[in-house]
Formats: C-alpha cells, sequence, structure tokens
C-alpha cells in the first residue's frame, strides 16, 4: 500500500499537508502515517528535571497527532498510522523512509509567506537529491478548495 508520511507539529502548514496527503490517499487507495516529532532536550544536571521535561514533550506531541487523526479520520474516513518520536526532524525522517518499504511520499507544506520552515528547507535546499521517494511541498497559501482540487 502507498503511504504519504505527514509531520504533524502547530503550524498552520502541517495541517495544509495532512489534508493535501489524506485526499491523495483516498484517491489512490494509500493510507497516511503521521509523525509528531519531540525535539531532542538538552542535558539537565538533574534527572528527574529532564523526564518530566521529557514527558510534557512527548504528552504534547502525541496530544497533536491525535487531534490531527482525529481530523483526518472525520474529513477522509481513513484510519492514519501514528509516530511520535523523539530526535531531529530530517534524522528521523530518513529512519522512518528506510524501515518502511511502503511510504512512497514525503508530504510538507511551506508556510504562507516567509521562510518555508525547517523541513522544507532541508529537504528541498541541501538534501534535495537525497531522499529515496518523492517530496511533496504544497504550498501553504491554498485554501481547503484548492487543496481539494489540486489533490
Amino acid at each position: 500500500m502507498r503511504i504519504y508520511l505527514v509531520v504533524i507539529d502547530e503550524t498552520p502548514e502541517s495541517s495544509i499537508a495532512l489534508r493535501f496527503a489524506a485526499r491523495r490517499a483516498v484517491k489512490t487507495g494509500g493510507g497516511v502515517e503521521i509523525l509528531a516529532l519531540v525535539p531532542p532536550t538538552e542535558f539537565t544536571p538533574f534527572g528527574g528535571v529532564q523526564a518530566t521535561i521529557e514527558d510534557e514533550a512527548r504528552d504534547h506531541a502525541e496530544a497533536l497527532v491525535t487531534g490531527a487523526a482525529g481530523t483526518l479520520i472525520q474529513e477522509s474516513g481513513l484510519r492514519p498510522s501514528i509516530t511520535v518520536r523523539q530526535g531531529e526532524g530530517p534524522k528521523v525522517i530518513r529512519e522512518m523512509i528506510s524501515a518502511n518499504p511502503d511510504i512512497a511520499a514525503l508530504v510538507l507544506a511551506t508556510a504562507a509567506s516567509g521562510a518555508p520552515g525547517p523541513l522544507v528547507a532541508h529537504f528541498a535546499g541541501q538534501d534535495a537529491g537525497g531522499l529515496p521517494i518523492p517530496l511533496m511541498i504544497v504550498p501553504g497559501s491554498l485554501d481547503r478548495e484548492a487543496i481539494d482540487r489540486l489533490s
């Protein structure tokens, strides 16, 4: 099955990428993998404090991905796979792609204006030729109707 990998965070563009990926998955008989990244924490000499910070970050990421999954199920009927991983975004994404041969595309969206976002900048810039799958970049300025028409 063709799986579209989408990274979810608190930015409006991540919901744009998710909508596009979900619509493509429905039309192609595929699926969606939602990834929430938990940034690595800096070492704190007090282990309990560091563990609490990491737990809170993970809980926050899980809440984001659960909300996104609920929206996806409600709007498209697709049941996405959900992954929450701690680490640097590009490295985690590459590991996921390597581990799952069904992932057929990485779907990211740009910010509506200004800088495109760190993952888009990374994968479409310095690492543009290094992915083993297509990178789909959805313009962040698209509204729902345009996304639905284009996907």
